[in-house]
C-alpha cells in the first residue's frame, strides 16, 4: 500500500544531526539535508509556471543533486535527470518530450547543451556555479513544512530507460512508490542507519535513486558521492568515506575487478553490495578480493518487487517470484511455460517449453506508465497483465532465473542457443572486462553468435587465447561459441555503464572495430576478419536472397 510520501520521509529527518551527505568537500547533516532542500523548493515554487511542475537536473553526482531531489519532494515538482552521455539531436528530443520548466545544471552541463532547443529559454536555467545563485538560495531559506497537496500519487520521477535495447521512455514514478521502495529495499538489501552508503552510479539512474538514496532517506544512512564512477578511485573513495554499501549496473564490477589487486584489497569497510549483470564468478571474486558480498536483483524503473531473494538460492538464480501473481508464461498463448530442466551446467534443455516472458498478472495496476507515449505504456500492459519484455524460466524447485531480454534467444541450425549464457561464459575470462553475445544473421537460414568484448589497454586479443578457453567450459555446448567477436578497448555504452547491445547488434561484423571469425573444425581458430572477407559474406547473403537481413 502506497500510503507514504518521500516528503514526509525527509520531513522526519528535521532535527537529525547524523551525517545524511557527505561529499569530499563536506558533510550535511540530514537536519542540514532537509533545510536545504525547502529553500530550493521555495525558489523553484517562486518560478514556477503553468503546466507540468516538471525540473530537469544535468549535472554529475554532487550534492546539488541531492538537494534538487529533496527540493521536488517538499514542493511537489518532477525531476527529470538527463544523461549527459547523450548528445545532439536524440538529447534534444529526449528532453524536449518532457516539457521542463526549469533547468538545474554548470557550466559544463551549459556546454553540452549549446546550439540545443531543449524547450527551456536560457533565462529559466540555474547555473549552480553561476553568479547569485548561492543568494538566490539563501534568500528562500524557509522552514520545512509539509503540504497538503503533495499526496503519494504525486509525481517526483521522470526517468529514462537505459534505452539498451531500444530508444529510451521516460517513466514515470510517484513519491508513493519511491517511498514505498526505500522501505522494501532498505530491507532486503540489508541497508540501516549506520550503514555509509556509497554512490557512484549516476543519480539520473534508476539504480541510485531506487536501490540508493530511497533506502538510504528511510532509515537516516549517510548517502557519500563520487561525481562519476571510476574503477582506480573505487577503493580509494570506500577507505576515504569509510563506505559499507554500494550499488552497481553494467560493467562496473567488472571494471573494478580488472584493477590490479594487491595484497591489502581486503581492508576495506565495505560490507555488501547490490545491483544487476554481475555473473556467480564476479561475486565470489568481489567477495575473495574485496570481502564484500554482492546481491544481485531483478527490476526496472517501471516495476519491482516481484522477485525475492531466499536463502540457499542457486547462484545462478535471481529468487523465487514474490507471490502467485509472477509467472513465466508463452507470450502468444498466456500459458503458464512448463518447469525448466537444466542438466548438469545448468544449461535449460527444454528451452521451447520452459522459456518465457516474465509477467505479472496483477501489475498492471502498479504500472504507473511513461510520460505522453500511449505505444509504449500498451506493450507493457496487455490483457490486464504487466509484461516485462524479458525472459524467464522457473526450475522444478521453483526458482526464477533470468533469461535475457526478448529477443536473446538465438535459432542455430534449428535449435536455440542462449545469448546470455554465451555472454556469460565469455565474460568468465580473466582478461575480458566485459561481454555481450547476440544473434547476426546467418547467409543461409537462422543466424549465428557473435560476441562484442572489451578488453583493457595493453591487452591484445591473441592474448586471451580464446579458442582454448572456451573449449574448457563445459557449460557452453557445441553451438554456443560465438561464430564473430568483435573486439575494442571501449564498446559503446549507455549513461548507467551497460552495453549499448542494440546498437552492437546492428553493427555485427560491419563495424571499424577489429572483427574475428571463426575458422577450422579440427584446430579451431579466430582470424581476422578482413575486408576481402566481408564483400564475400555479403555476396552469400546475396546469393542465397538474404541481402534483406544485412542493414
Amino acid at each position: 500500500m502506497r500510503d507514504e510520501t518521500i516528503a514526509a520521509m525527509l520531513l522526519a529527518r528535521l532535527g537529525d544531526e547524523r551525517p545524511g551527505l557527505r561529499s569530499r568537500e563536506r558533510t550535511w547533516p540530514w537536519d542540514e539535508v532537509v533545510r536545504e532542500s525547502a529553500a530550493r523548493a521555495s525558489l523553484a515554487r517562486e518560478l514556477r509556471r503553468d503546466g507540468p511542475f516538471h525540473i530537469g537536473v544535468l549535472l554529475e553526482n554532487i550534492p546539488e543533486y541531492i538537494l534538487w531531489l529533496g527540493a521536488a519532494a517538499l514542493g511537489g515538482a518532477t525531476i527529470v535527470g538527463i544523461n549527459p552521455t547523450r548528445t545532439g539531436a536524440h538529447l534534444e528530443q529526449e528532453v524536449r518530450h518532457t516539457d521542463l520548466q526549469l533547468l538545474v545544471t554548470d557550466e559544463a552541463g551549459l556546454k553540452l547543451l549549446d546550439g540545443l532547443d531543449i524547450g527551456v529559454p536560457r533565462d529559466r536555467f540555474l547555473l549552480i556555479d553561476g553568479d547569485g545563485y548561492e543568494a538566490a538560495v539563501a534568500a528562500h531559506a524557509c522552514e520545512p513544512e509539509h503540504d497538503g497537496s503533495i499526496t503519494p500519487l504525486t509525481q517526483i520521477l521522470l526517468l529514462f530507460t537505459s534505452g539498451t535495447t531500444g530508444a529510451s521512455k521516460a517513466a514515470r514514478c510517484s513519491q508513493g512508490r519511491l517511498a514505498e521502495l526505500g522501505r522494501a529495499n532498505s530491507a532486503k538489501y540489508d541497508v540501516k542507519r549506520d550503514d555509509i552508503s556509497y554512490c557512484s552510479m549516476p543519480l539520473f539512474h534508476g539504480n541510485a535513486l531506487m536501490a540508493l538514496w530511497a533506502p538510504s532517506l528511510a532509515v537516516g544512512a549517510t548517502v557519500v558521492l563520487a561525481r562519476k564512477f571510476s574503477a582506480s578511485g573505487f577503493l580509494p573513495d570506500v577507505r576515504y568515506y569509510g563506505a559499507t554499501f554500494f550499488t552497481y549496473v553494467g560493467k562496473a564490477i567488472g571494471y573494478v575487478l580488472a584493477t590490479p589487486e594487491r595484497p591489502d584489497d581486503g581492508g576495506n569497510t565495505l560490507t555488501h553490495g547490490f545491483g544487476t549483470e554481475a555473473s556467480p564468478e564476479d561475486k565470489a571474486e568481489f567477495l575473495r578480493r574485496f570481502g564484500a558480498r554482492l546481491v544481485e536483483g531483478y527490476g526496472s524503473s517501471e516495476s519491482a518487487g516481484m522477485i525475492k531473494q531466499v536463502p540457499g538460492a542457486p547462484p545462478a538464480a535471481l529468487g523465487r517470484p514474490a507471490h502467485d501473481g509472477v509467472r513465466i508464461v508463452h507470450p502468444e498463448t498466456r500459458e503458464t511455460c512448463a518447469p525448466a530442466t537444466l542438466d548438469e551446467h545448468g544449461r535449460v534443455t527444454n528451452a521451447e517449453a520452459a522459456v518465457g516472458e516474465i509477467v505479472d498478472v496483477h501489475g498492471a495496476a502498479r504500472f504507473e506508465g511513461y510520460y505522453k507515449n500511449p505505444e509504449a505504456d500498451a506493450e507493457r500492459v496487455r490483457q490486464g497483465w504487466y509484461w516485462t519484455g524479458d525472459l524467464g524460466y522457473v526450475d522444478d524447485d521453483g526458482f526464477l532465473y533470468f533469461g535475457g531480454r526478448s529477443g536473446d534467444w538465438i535459432r542455430v541450425d534449428s535449435e536455440n542457443i542462449s545469448a546470455l549464457l554465451t555472454q556469460n561464459v565469455v565474460r568468465r575470462h580473466p582478461k575480458i572486462v566485459d561481454a555481450v553475445a547476440f544473434g547476426v544473421p546467418d547467409p543461409r537460414s537462422g543466424d549465428q553468435v557473435m560476441a562484442a568484448i572489451e578488453i583493457p589497454e595493453g591487452v591484445e586479443f591473441e592474448d586471451l587465447d580464446l579458442p582454448g578457453f572456451l573449449a574448457v567450459q563445459d557449460d557452453l555446448g557445441t553451438k554456443g561459441a560465438p561464430r564473430f567477436v568483435r573486439v575494442s578497448h571501449a564498446l559503446p555504452t549507455t549513461g548507467s555503464g551497460k552495453l549499448r547491445k542494440k546498437e552492437l547488434q546492428l553493427d555485427g561484423w560491419r563495424t571499424g572495430d577489429a572483427v574475428y571469425r571463426w575458422a577450422g573444425r579440427d584446430a579451431p581458430e579466430y582470424v581476422p576478419m578482413t575486408e576481402a572477407d566481408k564483400s564475400a559474406l555479403r555476396k552469400e547473403f546475396a546469393a542465397a536472397g538474404r541481402r534483406r537481413f544485412l542493414p
